[in-house]
């Protein structure tokens, strides 16, 4: 594969004639004589009938192909090895074929469909591209802990400790701006956002926190974005006016032509958020933990996800274990926890558990939950709790009509007791949120 063990990278070519625009991801990159034959044979397929969507190397890697619009073709290459431990051949492609729809979905946000659906000029649409690759490297950054929106298509979320007051000044702050779309963000995870930001497709949800995260990142007090929205106006901008209120705290509105950065900064961030300092501060000290320190966990989880099906939000933690038994495996680190989550919420989801269709959901997306429907044809129910048992940890995952549960813990954990501890995290953590 000519790619090291677990790394990924992206091609993006045009699909007509095969000309490369950018290639983002692994340090070494393929040969340009590799990536005009994965073009060639994607056009081979094609001239023959053939839609070529996937395919397996001696070597364990997977190359993945998609169009979009008949105008760019993208290409995932996986290097398999290590960086897929624990996971299998349809998770793999589950998790390609993701990246791609997020690649193409944060191309429109920044440039617009029109623009990349009609390139009139290869050379500006390169330079243009530039612009997306801070975002579509955080997508690329499989490893990167705290964050799971890119592989649910769900809000990464935060509790506040008192959800009330920041909603209500949300609510307030996005109506001054003239918009009906307001969001707060606290560590990078959504703490708050008006009703009609919950209405966005759940992609857009998840690809303006990653702009938002990117933007903050940048280290500017306050920016005036324009922003396409992939599903709800990809060819018609937004303005995404950004303030900085603390470190690690951000709000966001979407709007018109009005107000203008320079009014909504100087006359409505102080004013709505000056007398929620110590509000936002609380918020802040609730940290990657994301849920509000009066509900307590249980001593052996390592991580934890729980997505409401219903807003598409999710909140995940991990703590790494700190008692290490005399006898027994090495402890697990942070990183690898977060990585186990993802694993085991893949494996769950590829085999048993149901994804909300929505109204962007890719045709790969469909064939990947018709395979799923085919694996369970062998069950006389829809399965809602599962469990895996490795060397590593034990984990088990839980579906009821609003919630789905993913909790990992330590291999000490007695299996029978697995699911007592998800129905009882469950419970504890919606009784005390409402989440």
């Amino acid at each position: 594969m000519m790619l090291q063990d677990g790394s990924t990278q992206l091609l993006c070519l045009t699909a007509s004639s095969g000309v490369p625009l950018f290639t983002r991801g692994a340090s070494r990159q393929l040969p340009f004589s590799v990536i005009g034959s994965l073009n060639g044979v994607h056009m081979f397929g094609g001239g023959q009938g053939v839609v070529l969507s996937c395919c397996e190397t001696e070597g364990g890697g997977k190359v993945v192909w998609r169009v979009f619009q008949e105008s760019v073709m993208l290409i995932a290459v996986s290097g398999g090895g290590p960086g897929g431990a624990g996971s299998s051949s349809k998770e793999e492609e589950a998790r390609l074929q993701r990246l791609l729809e997020n690649v193409w979905n944060c191309m429109v946000l920044v440039l617009g469909q029109d623009e990349l659906a009609n390139m009139r000029n290869v050379e500006r649409i390169k330079r243009d591209l530039r612009s997306c690759f801070s975002l579509i490297d955080q997508l690329l950054e499989e490893r990167h802990e705290g964050f799971l929106g890119n592989l649910t298509h769900c809000a990464d979320s935060l509790l506040p400790p008192n959800p009330t007051l920041v909603q209500e000044a949300v609510d307030g702050f996005a109506q001054a701006a003239d918009s009906e779309f307001g969001c707060l963000l606290v560590h990078g995870r959504i703490a708050a956002a008006t009703e009609k930001w919950w209405r966005l497709a759940p992609q857009e949800v998840v690809l303006l926190s990653v702009l938002m995260r990117s933007l903050s990142a940048s280290g500017s007090a306050s920016c005036d974005y324009p922003v396409f929205l992939p599903h709800g106006s990809p060819t018609v901008a937004h303005r995404l006016l950004r303030f900085h209120l603390l470190p690690g705290a951000d709000v966001c509105v979407l709007c018109g032509p009005t107000p203008s950065l320079h009014r909504a900064e100087s006359g409505l961030v102080g004013r709505f958020w000056s007398p929620l300092v110590e509000t936002l501060r609380d918020c802040l000290a609730v940290g990657e933990r994301c849920l509000p320190a009066s509900i307590s966990l249980r001593p052996d989880m390592l991580a934890l996800l729980l997505i409401n099906r219903e807003t598409r939000r999710s909140v995940s933690c991990v703590r790494a274990p700190t008692n290490h038994p005399l006898s027994g495996p090495p402890l697990l680190s942070k990183a690898r926890c977060w990585e186990l989550l993802k694993l085991f919420y893949s494996f769950s989801m590829t085999r048993y558990f149901s994804q909300e269709e929505t109204l962007c959901v890719s045709p790969e997306e469909r064939t990947q939950k018709g395979n799923t429907e085919d694996f369970v044809l062998g069950f006389t129910h829809q399965p809602l709790q599962c469990y895996l048992v490795t060397e590593e940890c034990k984990s088990f995952g839980l579906q009821t009509a609003q919630h789905q549960l993913f909790l990992v813990t330590p291999p000490s954990v007695p299996t029978f007791a697995l699911r007592t501890a998800a129905t009882q995290t469950l419970s504890d953590i919606v009784t005390a949120t409402g989440f």
